[in-house]
């Protein structure tokens, strides 16, 4: 009898497993919810640009600073951060250039899959646009973050890595993100924590990003952020330096 027990307990184990995959819910309702919990359709689409000004800290390094980002639909970007004591970086994305100039790197432009990584995160709205950023959308679990149970999702992109996403089960909000960015110093896994959420404009942002990469701890705190601004024709142009590259004539390859 014992043995026919066992027999049937493992029996209940393979259903229990089942119903609790089928538990489940689509990623694709909870993007949707996302969209919806954060504001609307209808708030993401009256939006056209967006500039935001945020504090930056290295606690590890005693490094701190400021970032200043402007935004605009389709896909355009310009990013500058000024770091106390060690300089200023920039980077942009638009007309399909990815670029960036800093102290480490000089003035260089994104190429390969870094480039199609910078393009993807440079979709204004990007929220409201998922279903044209990734090609296929899973979800592969549930998993407490921070002491808020989640909702494990994998996004998998055209091109590029697949990229992780954690959603509260409570909030419908994104708790943290995950994926393996590129660099010149090769790959590098990026973890997002997303905190403290508030109302910008009528959609919910979070204020709080602790970001973790190559060993190092950056928390980005949101001061404002302000929409629908009237930017100036060439606040998205390259540099001079970016622009000479663009000009420079690409090396034949090798035969």
């Amino acid at each position: 009898m014992t043995r026919r027990f066992a027999l049937m307990v493992a029996v209940l184990a393979l259903v229990a497993a089942a119903f609790g995959q089928q538990a489940l819910p689509k990623a694709e309702s909870i993007l949707d919810r996302y969209i919806e919990v954060t504001g609307g359709k209808a708030i993401y689409e009256m939006r056209k640009n967006e500039m935001s000004v945020a504090k930056l800290e290295m606690p590890a390094q005693g490094i701190k600073g400021t970032m200043t980002a402007f935004a605009a639909a389709p896909d355009k970007v310009y990013t500058t951060m000024e770091l106390e004591g060690v300089g200023k970086i920039e980077a942009g994305v638009s007309n399909g250039i990815a670029w960036e100039k800093s102290f480490m790197t000089g003035p260089r432009l994104r190429e390969g899959s870094e480039k199609v990584d910078s393009m993807r995160d440079a979709t204004f709205n990007s929220p409201l646009l998922w279903r044209k950023l990734y090609k296929k959308v899973e979800t592969v679990g549930a998993e407490t973050v921070n002491g808020d149970e989640c909702y494990k999702i994998e996004l998998t992109p055209p091109e590029g890595a697949v990229e992780t996403a954690w959603y509260s089960k409570k909030s419908g909000l994104i708790v943290k993100r995950a994926r393996v960015a590129k660099s010149p110093m090769g790959e590098i896994p990026v973890e997002f924590i997303t905190l403290d959420y508030r109302e910008f404009n009528g959609l919910l942002m979070p204020t709080k990003v602790v970001q973790k990469a190559a060993g190092a701890e950056f928390m980005i705190t949101l001061e404002s952020v302000r929409v629908n601004e009237k930017f100036g024709a060439d606040r998205f142009e390259p540099p001079a330096e970016i622009k000479a590259l663009l000009d420079k004539p690409k090396a034949e390859p090798k035969q």
